[in-house]
């Protein structure tokens, strides 16, 4: 069965995206890069602040999304369309960073699943 490995990042929309994570850097000392890369433990989370405007995270009402690591996105989204879960059919490649893959909870949450490169 195929399990999340840890959370892959967390994304939230923003007034002023570069204040914003110019506080967590500055106050809480997260060392993210210039893509909100913030290496850790076993693997890679990814902290990126959005332009409050985004349709990134699906519904506008939305302020954040989780993001997920997972081993094998295909199997991993393969399993919860079996499962009856209302999984979005686009998949996203970017090159150095992994694949991406999203799904909706029960609640109505768009969720980020990320097999990194």
């Amino acid at each position: 069965m195929e399990r999340v490995l840890g959370i892959g990042g967390y994304f939230m929309r923003a007034d002023d995206p570069v204040s914003l994570g110019a506080w967590y850097r500055d106050c809480l000392g997260l060392d993210a890069d210039e893509h909100g890369l913030w290496p850790q433990g076993v693997g890679p989370t990814v902290f990126a602040t959005f332009a409050a405007e985004t349709d990134y995270f699906g519904s506008r009402t939305q302020q954040t999304m989780l993001n997920f690591r997972v081993r094998d996105l295909d199997a991993m989204l393969a399993q919860l369309r079996t499962k009856g879960a209302d999984v979005a059919e686009e998949t996203q490649d970017m090159e150095g960073v992994g694949r991406f893959g999203w799904v909706t909870d029960p609640e109505g949450n768009r969720v980020e699943l990320w097999q990194p490169a």
